[in-house]
């Protein structure tokens, strides 16, 4: 391990872990504890060691929370927001050295390890605003003399799993809103990038400190599948917000809906960009490669398909085949690279897996991918982000592989263009690329795109916290960050009041006695 990373582990207060930091409990002393290596996928390097949670550590936190949740919940919600308002400048204070390790321990080029940290600071900003505005409605009533109105409670435990991808955004977008709303957090991050939750644990719960709160308001567990399991079907848990694949998404939705309670689902994503013969060419350009081999292919929102007219296709074809040919792929340390990594080697094997599924279907590859290999690439999960020419209903484009590959279809009119684009399973984001405003407008309709997200000349990766940020279909309907998502951290409660001497009922109904 190099030394730069070094020193931000110990600045991150990361040292050589055997443990994982949650409540500040006792943490991994049953004899069932296992313990794991992480890995670095960008260089194969141990990072550090750390020890999983039982299902004892798991109720441990649980009850923490509970308990610490009686007393958050009574904090006036601008006190609360100011608290956030601190981690968010712990956060900036930070930056480089939590960005540099989201880079190492996930795989993301540095400058996308910092969007990520500064995508943490943002929501904290929403949410420190969102404090002193979390309003209900007023109604008239029926009844003379009686006033209606309805008003927010926090749901109290909130369950945050996460994905590997972002190891610590996600995370923000739910826990910020969920704090400022007075809920308390249980996050359990992806095994697979353990740590930078640990820092982030670790700057929250200092803040909290500082402000005489008792632990609890923060949680972190670290483990495998078994914890999410326990976490969904858990009563005390009335809110289970998961980030991940469509499949584990179907199995956290059956057993939190089978208890009645509450999921917040963010799940694949099949993302295409249509390229009309109205397009600025070269603007369509960058917004289709970087949403192709940003994240070497592993965001949610990471484009799939480009959707392209005929009469524009061989030009932006051999556009793209230039533009790939000059994509440096290595180190994410090092900014002059445009991308790292695979995860790890699993996902390299569904990577070269569905190339050659792809071709057993019809499909022909204009670039070619495969498995990068030599010293630069020891850690065997680097990859070269590859383009196949094909059509929508093959069975491996109607799947969502979390790789470099970008699938090229062609198409004549707009509707066959929305058509193809809305002919998957999935529906997170999509793109239209056009001058022609009938064009962008009819992709904008209750006749175009049925997905979630929605963009007119910009691609379908890197959203904003302004806007709820989800997806319809088999992404799971659940929506984060901005707008009005903070609703869903809350309950709703419908108030009525008399204030007069008398008791009439609803409806004009009598009832005398």
């Amino acid at each position: 391990m190099s030394l730069v990373i070094s020193d931000i582990l110990n600045h991150l207060h990361i040292n050589d872990i055997n443990e994982a930091f949650s409540t500040g409990s006792n943490w991994g002393s049953s004899p069932d504890t296992e313990v794991k290596d992480i890995f670095s996928p960008t260089d194969g390097k141990k990072i550090a060691s750390v020890k999983f949670a039982t299902a004892d550590d798991y109720n441990s936190v649980v009850e923490t929370a509970a308990k610490a949740f009686k007393t958050w919940r009574t904090i006036p919600a601008p006190k609360r927001g100011e608290i956030v308002r601190q981690i968010g400048e712990q956060l900036r204070a930070n930056k480089k050295e939590l960005g540099t390790l989201v880079s190492y321990e996930m795989g993301k080029s540095l400058q996308e390890g910092y969007g990520e940290v500064q995508e943490m600071i943002d929501i904290c900003d929403f949410a420190v605003g969102l404090s002193r505005q979390l309003y209900g409605l007023t109604m008239h009533s029926e009844r003379p003399e009686h006033r209606m109105y309805e008003q927010y409670h926090p749901l109290g435990i909130i369950g945050v799993i996460s994905a590997f991808n972002f190891p610590v955004a996600v995370w923000a977008w739910n826990a910020m809103l969920a704090w400022v709303c007075g809920d308390v957090c249980i996050w359990k991050p992806s095994e697979k990038t353990p740590l930078t939750a640990i820092a982030c644990q670790h700057i929250a719960q200092e803040v909290f400190k500082a402000n005489n709160i008792e632990e609890g308001v923060s949680c972190l567990i670290i483990g495998d599948r078994e914890v999410g399991e326990l976490m969904a079907n858990d009563s005390r848990v009335p809110l289970v917000s998961a980030t991940g694949s469509t499949r584990m998404g179907k199995a956290v939705s059956a057993a939190v809906g089978a208890r009645l309670g509450k999921s917040l689902l963010e799940l694949g994503g099949n993302n295409a960009i249509i390229i009309t013969e109205n397009a600025d060419l070269d603007m369509s350009l960058i917004g289709a490669v970087f949403g192709a081999v940003g994240t070497a292919g592993q965001r949610c929102t990471s484009t799939r398909r480009l959707i392209i007219h005929e009469n524009v296709y061989e030009a932006f074809k051999q556009k793209l085949v230039s533009a790939y040919s000059q994509i440096k792929i290595g180190d994410p340390l090092n900014e002059n690279n445009h991308m790292g990594p695979l995860i790890d080697q699993d996902a390299v094997n569904l990577y070269l897996d569905s190339i050659e599924k792809c071709k057993a279907e019809g499909g022909k590859f204009v670039v070619e991918g495969g498995k990068l290999e030599g010293d630069a690439y020891r850690s065997g999960c680097y990859v070269k982000p590859c383009i196949a020419e094909v059509e929508n209903h093959y069975q491996i484009v109607q799947h969502e592989t979390f790789a470099p590959i970008l699938y090229l279809i062609k198409y004549k009119t707009i509707e066959e263009a929305i058509e193809l684009q809305n002919g998957v399973p999935q529906g997170l984001s999509s793109a239209i690329m056009t001058n022609n405003l009938r064009e962008a407008e009819t992709f904008l309709s209750y006749a175009g795109s049925d997905c979630g997200i929605a963009n007119v000349n910009i691609g379908t990766s890197g959203a904003e916290i302004g806007g709820a940020f989800g997806g319809e279909k088999e992404t799971g309907g659940g929506r984060e960050s901005g707008s009005d998502a903070w609703k869903v951290y809350m309950r709703r409660q419908t108030n009525t009041i008399n204030y007069s001497k008398t008791l009439p009922l609803a409806q004009g109904i009598k009832f005398d006695l």
